[in-house]
């Protein structure tokens, strides 16, 4: 039974993201009393299907966080797991709350979840990867994927499935059929859910091939309507089958308005700031999956997730990732450090990022187009906009950076990137003045850091 108080419920909650869009939220569940400001801002998005986002605090997208903070969100799913789904509560649940809503985490925190349970969890991407992955850290046996939006030649998906209201619909999963064709539990991840629709999308696909009694679904945010739950209600008379649902905040959300485009333009192309960068390529020795797409002769990296992992397998990368860590904690130049990620690869330069040391921030780049606007309690103040360096044909975003915000900048890139293809990326991060930039890629093969001054 749930012991735990909750606050906000039956309070409706309204907040006017941009002229002629309003966003209202009735709170029914918040079994750990979470400040929602703690949580979540609101944006615009570009988007004709949805007109709104959550713009987490904790997940390290959009918003620059503490990196200890994105792994930290990840157990406290883990834990609210454990009461919903198997009725237990975890003696680590009143620290792990404790730490959170007082803003001081831990370096580590170990796994708690015990080895007789033995999911297989996916994480969504984009946004959702680290999370899934941070989820997945507090399991002492399980299984780790995340779907992914890259498309591998001569590679046959292990599931596919569409993200309806995204604007960038098409989810692969690339693994193994054997660990598919366990019966065990398969526990989906993602940051928030308003209908449940690619939920209801993915559990179709693996039932049709894989099929299993029990899936359960875990969200740091459930929006979904009375009429959104008996989909899922009629989904699981349908196959057969027992769904969970497992999330920190539950409540209703209803739309007022749109935004109109015509009110709003790209931001203009800033000229070419006369600001000089110092940039340091640096190869990071780490060891490859057998998968290569791009057109750069170099494999995706093993530990990522998005080939599966094995909880045996992230012991290894967690000594890895903390050697990297401490590494380039020596090539910081300043006192405030930011971490940029790309796209999908998140949780790599999350952990990274929580080994260098002191006040630094960790954040990602996104495919995820939203509207900016300077305005107090708005989730996107400002906007980057570049060609994703590692595939040509994608738009990517950063958000959020502001100027003179910090010292200096590791870039980080899941593989080796061609200089042409950085350079619209680095011109756009002239407008934040940090002129001391680190890329670093991860490699098979040992490399020697090159000094750039561009």
């Amino acid at each position: 039974m749930n012991t735990h108080m909750s606050t906000f419920l039956n309070k409706t909650i309204t907040y006017k993201i941009l002229d002629g869009l309003t966003v209202k939220l009735a709170i029914q569940d918040n079994p750990y009393q979470l400040s929602l400001e703690d949580l979540f801002e609101m944006a615009a998005r570009i988007n004709k299907k949805r007109s709104f986002l959550f713009v987490s605090k904790v997940l390290g997208k959009h918003i620059p966080i503490s990196p200890q903070k994105g792994l930290h969100i990840g157990a406290l799913l883990a834990a609210r797991y454990l009461e919903v789904v198997k009725g237990v509560t975890p003696e680590q649940l009143p620290l792990l709350m404790s730490q959170f809503k007082k803003n001081q985490f831990p370096q580590n925190i170990s796994p708690f979840v015990a080895e007789n349970i033995e999911p297989l969890i996916i994480g969504f991407a984009e946004t959702a990867t680290a999370l899934g992955h941070a989820f997945f850290d507090a399991f002492q046996k399980a299984e780790y994927v995340h779907t992914t939006r890259e498309f591998l030649h001569d590679v046959e998906p292990s599931i596919t499935f569409e993200e309806e209201h995204s604007h960038a619909t098409s989810h692969r999963a690339y693994l193994k059929s054997p660990w598919f064709e366990r019966p065990n539990e398969i526990i989906l991840v993602d940051d928030e859910m308003t209908t449940g629709k690619t939920t209801i999308n993915i559990i179709r696909s693996i039932h049709e091939k894989f099929p299993r009694k029990s899936y359960t679904i875990v969200s740091i945010l459930d929006w979904r309507s009375k009429e959104h739950v008996e989909q899922f209600q009629a989904l699981e008379s349908d196959l057969g089958i027992t769904i969970h649902s497992v999330s920190l905040i539950k409540g209703t959300i209803d739309v007022e308005g749109s935004v109109k485009e015509e009110d709003f333009h790209e931001e203009p192309i800033y000229k070419r700031l006369q600001v000089v960068q110092q940039i340091t390529s640096i190869p990071v020795l780490m060891p490859s999956a057998m998968y290569m797409n791009g057109s750069v002769n170099s494999p995706y990296t093993r530990y990522t997730g998005r080939f599966g992992i094995t909880a045996d397998e992230q012991k290894e990368a967690l000594q890895w990732l903390k050697n990297i860590g401490r590494m380039l904690k020596e090539y910081r130049s300043g006192s405030k450090t930011l971490v940029l990620g790309s796209g999908e690869f998140m949780y790599m330069p999350m952990r990274i990022a929580a080994n260098m040391g002191a006040n630094v921030y960790y954040q990602s780049t996104t495919r995820s187009p939203i509207y900016p606007a300077d305005r107090c309690h708005y989730g996107v103040r400002n906007r980057f906009s570049f060609l994703n360096p590692e595939n040509s044909s994608v738009q990517y975003y950063a958000y959020n950076i502001m100027e003179n915000q910090y010292d200096d900048l590791f870039l980080f890139f899941e593989k080796e990137i061609q200089w042409e293809h950085l350079q619209p990326k680095l011109d756009q991060l002239k407008r934040t003045n940090i002129t001391d930039i680190k890329v670093v890629y991860l490699s098979e093969k040992e490399g020697v850091p090159k000094w750039i001054r561009y």
